[in-house]
Formats: C-alpha cells, sequence, structure tokens
C-alpha cells in the first residue's frame, strides 16, 4: 500500500478499475511447443478496461485528466495520429468526465483509404462526441492545438493540451501506477517476472514502468520494449529523458542512462503504423491460440518480436515473462486489408 501512496499528492480522475488482471496463456505455450523453450509467458489485461474500449492510455487520462481538472478547464485538446488510441480514449474519458473533447489528427501513416480514414478509433471519436481536426500532410499538429486553445481561451474558455500519447511527466505517473501494481500483484502470485514486456511508441508507458520498477525497487531493465514509432537509438534517448523527468518529479533522488534501457528496433520495420509480416503472423498466432486480439500498431509489433526474442534465445529459456497488452484493439477494423479482408 505505501507504495501506491507516492501518486496521491496528484489530481486524478478514476476512469479504470484496478488492478486489471494477469492471466497465463497455457494454450499459446501449448502452440508454440518446442520452440518457447520453457519460458513461462502471461499476460497483464490492460486491454480490459471498461470505458472507451480499453487501453494503456486510460492510465495516462486519469492523471492528464486530473491535472486539466486542477488547472480549471473546461476542454481537453488532444494529439495524435488519425488512428490515435490516445485521441479515441481522451475523446471517451471526457464524455465520462464532462469535459468538451477536441482531437488534433496529423497524418502519421501513409494511407489514405476510406478504411483508415472512417473506421476504427476515427469512428469511435465521433461516436464520443468529440470535435475532430483532420490535419493535411505538412500541417504542424502542436502550432495548431496551441492556436485552438488560444481561441478558446478568448471566447472565455480554458483549454488543457494533452501532447502526443499523453507521455509527459503526468501522464507517465499512469505507468508508475501499473509497476506498483505489476509489483503487488507478483507479490500474491508468488512470481517473479524475469522480463515486462511492451510496445515503445511516444516512450511514456515504458518511462512510468521503469520509474515504478525503480521506485518499487527493482530494476529498470526488467522491461524489455519493442520500438513501433523511432529507431533504437532515438528511442532509448527520449525514453531514458522521460523516465528521469517522472524520477524528479516524484523526488526519487535516482537518474537512469541509456544502459539501464532495454529497447529493441528489430520489429519496427518500414515505421509507425506501417505493418509487416511478423505482426500479421503474431496478431492471429495469439488470436487463434488464446482467443485475444493485440493491435496492429503496438501490441502486434511488441509481441511479435516477444515471440522471435523467445524463439532465438534472446529471453533466457525458463524465464518468466509478463507481456503487457496495452490495447488498441479498433485498429484492426481500420487494418481490415492487411488481414486479407
Amino acid at each position: 500500500m505505501q507504495m501506491f501512496q507516492i501518486l496521491d499528492k496528484f489530481p486524478r480522475i478514476r476512469l479504470m478499475a484496478a488492478p486489471t488482471p494477469i492471466q497465463r496463456l497455457e494454450r499459446l505455450e501449448q502452440w508454440l511447443g518446442d520452440r518457447r523453450q520453457g519460458v513461462a509467458i502471461w499476460v497483464k489485461r490492460d486491454d480490459l478496461m471498461g470505458l472507451g474500449g480499453g487501453g494503456n492510455k486510460l492510465r495516462k487520462l486519469e492523471f492528464l485528466l486530473g491535472q486539466a481538472q486542477s488547472e480549471g478547464c473546461d476542454t481537453v485538446i488532444a494529439l495524435g495520429g488519425v488512428q490515435s488510441n490516445f485521441a479515441r480514449l481522451a475523446a471517451a474519458a471526457c464524455a465520462r468526465s464532462g469535459l468538451a473533447c477536441e482531437l488534433v489528427l496529423a497524418q502519421m501513416v501513409p494511407r489514405f483509404d476510406d478504411l483508415y480514414r472512417k473506421n476504427g478509433n476515427v469512428l469511435l471519436d465521433d461516436l464520443f462526441g468529440a470535435r475532430l481536426h483532420i490535419l493535411s500532410n505538412g500541417d504542424d499538429p502542436k502550432q495548431f492545438a496551441e492556436n485552438r486553445a488560444a481561441e478558446i481561451t478568448a471566447s472565455g474558455g480554458r483549454a488543457f493540451v494533452a501532447t502526443l500519447g499523453g507521455s509527459t511527466p503526468v501522464g507517465c505517473l499512469g505507468y508508475v501506477d501499473c509497476a506498483f501494481e505489476i509489483a503487488a500483484q507478483s507479490a500474491d502470485l508468488d512470481i517473479a517476472f524475469d522480463r515486462i514486456v511492451i510496445p515503445n511508441g511516444s516512450g511514456g508507458t515504458h518511462a512510468g514502468l521503469a520509474a515504478g520498477m525503480i521506485m518499487s525497487g527493482n530494476d529498470a531493465a526488467r522491461v524489455r520494449a519493442y520500438c513501433v514509432v523511432s529507431p533504437q537509438e532515438f528511442a532509448i534517448s527520449v525514453t531514458a529523458d522521460k523516465v528521469n523527468a517522472v524520477l524528479e518529479l516524484l523526488s526519487a533522488g535516482e537518474r537512469v542512462d541509456s544502459k539501464d534501457l532495454t529497447i529493441s528496433d528489430g520489429q519496427l520495420g518500414d515505421g509507425y503504423g506501417i505493418p509487416t509480416t511478423a505482426m500479421v503472423d503474431a496478431v492471429k498466432t495469439l488470436a487463434r491460440s488464446e482467443g485475444l486480439l493485440l493491435d496492429p500498431v503496438y501490441g502486434g509489433k511488441a509481441f511479435a518480436g516477444l515471440l522471435s526474442d523467445i524463439q532465438d534465445g534472446n529471453i533466457a529459456p525458463g524465464s518468466k515473462v509478463l507481456f503487457v497488452m496495452t490495447g488498441g484493439t479498433p485498429a484492426l477494423y481500420a487494418y481490415a486489408g492487411v488481414f486479407g479482408h
């Protein structure tokens, strides 16, 4: 309980029931057979959150909306790509919290078909009542959001701008909280996880988990991440800076550097939101062995990395691994063609 009290001083709006469950993937282990080399695989179901279709961004939004409310804001402006999970959940969280929501969606993926532009998360953004601003190529989303915030202020309102992925130090507190959950659940289950596996996009989920690991007396390097946005060197640099910003916010008196983080770009492929054969295979493998759905942008690539590293021995045989399912399944409908439909 003492770990969780560290976060009590930060404003927060509860959006989810915690903790999310941890489940063993026994059917997947059987499916893999000898290829899994004795590795035991669990998942933490951060896709199982009742609001807005669930997903990891709700953890960040609890603290971000708490900050917005404490600053007297009546509108949240969230930035993301066209199929942004963060934007979808910002819209849902604002609807639940009685805040107006505007989404500034940039063309981050070179896809312009109707399925991508109108289905998946975009469909849900509209259903949750958000005002959408879908930018053209070359437009600056941050500048657009700042201009829009100024317009809202001029009309008597007050806007809170939530940056890409919600990965500010305050937003990262959501995954500090998750690290504390994992520590408590590990003790309850009597399981010491050797690796905790996640995707690394804007770096906030990784930064929060790593900081939470340190705050709970564990090693940040236990978190193994797979790049889905940036190449390895850049991702490590950005994530390390964010970990240190979170530790400073928590007055931890500790710092990390690049050697303390474990990040691979082996599954990045041609870039953010661009499918790979390994991602498609990974999504199908988990769906057909466990009936669980990964998203094609984040979790699918990270799970592909996990399967590859297990089979190649990069994750030690006999290890206990926890994969954090970060949600985002509505994007599957925007990528239907990739899966042959």
